[in-house]
Formats: structure tokens, sequence, C-alpha cells
């Protein structure tokens, strides 16, 4: 199953388990903490901490939810940072290690985790953040699961300074915002939205041969639907359907719909983030989403910010996450 990073107050998730940010003697405290105790009924959840005891760092412990949406509630215990050499790096990854694996072992199919140690424990919250995303992406190479990272701030990510200045010169230098036309006729004033479509799907065909390696061998079909050109490609390359649908972050079960029903229609992010995870160009990809009924346009920061993806060839659809999600666009993948 996906991972997703979101906006969002963690005690209101509708999921399986959500994960407490606790201190090692799992008493109510501020921050996170103090606002799952709340949400869950203090007092009820106080005693059953106190039933278990302590926790000690990197550890999990697990609660029911009480009074919260979610079943359980996961406790875990975030190293206190110091200067880096005190083993906080590992202890942080064991937190949603050992959470994740204390949530499957109580059948929990979907799971929210804060930014765990990034408050009053001071982690610098962009490494807090690489490590989550690391630990999590290791944990759903072989298991699934729903995972949400709930963070609130750009100061989050770990997203290097040269890749932002690169995204944000492309958009600079190629998005352009809806302009509305203001034409004058016999019947009085019209206006009409005028949009600078990126890549034109004939130009994309025109330049198949001479640009995309091979594509004749995988596409020979104009006709073919998305979901056929898709499997196609996935042959041609010598993948798994798992290795596919996991790269692209996408559910499993999505990924049955598409495959097993050719009249299939996915939403555009899944369909790039299926281009993402088989390492299309983007010649290639701008076929496979004109097979869905998509294309990409320079009116759209978000087409914008993949296209750069696209053409500077870089495949990591989490790293394309976290820029998306730092200029507040749709992520990809997930389970529609």
């Amino acid at each position: 199953m996906p991972f997703e990073i979101i906006r969002n107050d963690i005690t209101k998730m509708q999921v399986d388990a959500i994960v407490n940010a606790a201190n090692s003697k799992l008493q109510g405290g501020g921050g996170v903490c103090g606002a799952i105790f709340k949400a869950a009924g203090k007092e009820e959840l106080q005693r059953a901490c106190d039933e278990i005891g302590n926790c000690d760092t990197g550890k999990a412990v697990i609660t029911s939810g009480f009074d919260l949406v979610s079943k359980y509630i996961i406790h875990t215990v975030g190293p206190i940072y110091c200067d880096g050499t005190k083993n906080e790096a590992e202890l942080l990854h064991d937190c949603y290690k050992n959470s994740l694996k204390l949530a499957m072992e109580n059948n929990c199919e979907s799971i929210a985790f804060p930014l765990i140690s990034s408050g009053i424990y001071k982690f610098p919250k962009g490494e807090a953040f690489k490590i989550a995303t690391k630990a999590i992406n290791d944990f759903l190479v072989s298991n699934e699961i729903m995972v949400y990272l709930v963070v609130f701030d750009q100061e989050s990510f770990a997203i290097s300074k040269t890749l932002l200045e690169n995204v944000s010169t492309y958009i600079d230098d190629n998005y352009k915002s809806r302009t509305v036309v203001r034409k004058f006729t016999s019947y009085g004033r019209i206006e009409v939205d005028s949009l600078e479509v990126d890549i034109q799907y004939d130009e994309c065909i025109t330049n198949c041969k001479s640009k995309a390696i091979n594509l004749d061998d995988i596409i020979k079909d104009l006709d073919e639907s998305f979901s056929e050109t898709l499997l196609k490609i996935i042959n041609s390359k010598n993948k798994t359907d798992a290795e596919i649908y996991k790269k692209a972050n996408i559910d499993r079960k999505l990924f049955s719909k598409i495959r097993g029903n050719t009249n299939y229609s996915p939403s555009k992010k899944t369909v790039i983030a299926l281009a993402i995870a088989l390492e299309l160009t983007i010649i290639e990809a701008c076929d496979l989403l004109k097979r869905a009924g998509f294309s990409l346009s320079h009116s759209n920061k978000f087409d914008v910010i993949i296209e750069y993806f696209l053409k500077n060839k870089k495949y990591n659809i989490f790293e394309i996450n976290e820029v998306l999600f730092y200029y507040d666009q749709p992520l990809l993948g997930g389970v529609s």
C-alpha cells in the first residue's frame, strides 16, 4: 500500500492506528502527545499507559484508541537530539520500524505518524523527515499497509537547496497562468480561457521514432487502451506488477483494477506515478497520459513540476512528492 504526506490533525485521522510521540514514562505531555491524550480521553489513556509502565527509546507499545476514531494508539519514544553522534538517527529509524511492525501484528491496514522527535526533542526537522521517509519506504518494500506522515510546515522537508532552486527556476521559465481573452462580437463581449498546452500529442507521435528508444516495439497500435499499453511497457522492461505499483506508490487493489479492466480510467496523478515508476521519457509519458485522456499543460503548476522531473530523468517518486507538497500541489500515488 502507498505512503502519503499530508497536512491534518493526527487525532482526527480515520486510520486503524495513530502514533503518539511519547516519553519513556508514557505520561501525557505537551505537543502531539498532549493533543492525543486529550482527544482519546486523558484519564482512560493514562490508566492504560500506567499498566504498561514505560517504553525504551526506539521501542513501541500499543493501547486502545479510546475516544479517537482510530482503534489503536501506538506509543513510541523518539531520541532526544544532542549532536547527532549519540545514535539518534538509528533510534529514530527504529521508532518507525517498530511502530509499523506492531501495527502489522495487530492487523492494522492503515497508520498515521507525526514527525517524531522534531518538537521539544529538537531533532532537526529536515533530517527527521528524511529518516522517517526512508524507514517507511524500507518497510513498505515487503509489507502492505497504508501509511500517512502528518506534517505541518515546509521546514520539515529535507529537499536539497539545489533541487528547489532548479525547480523554482523551471517553474518561473515555463509556468503560464490562465489568461482570459476578451473578444468583442456583434453579440457583445465574450471571455475565453487561453491555455498553453505543454507537449502536444501530435508532436509526441511525430517525434517518437527519433526520441523514444524502441517505442515502436512497445507501442505498435495507437488505438490500444491505457491499460493495454501500460502492461506492454511493464513486460518490455521485465518488471513485475509489484515492483511497479510499489515504486509508483499506488495501492495494490488499484493496480489490480487497472490490470483487470482494459476500460478502467485511472486518475491523472496515478498515470503520472506509473510513468515515473517505469522511468519513461517525457515523450513516452505524454503518450501514456493521452491514452488515459490527459495531457500536460504549462498553465498548471503541478504539470510543470512533473515535466521538470521527467525531462531531467529524476524518477524518485518520494522526492517528487516532497517538492509537490512544498508547492501545495497534489501528491503522486495513493489509492485512486
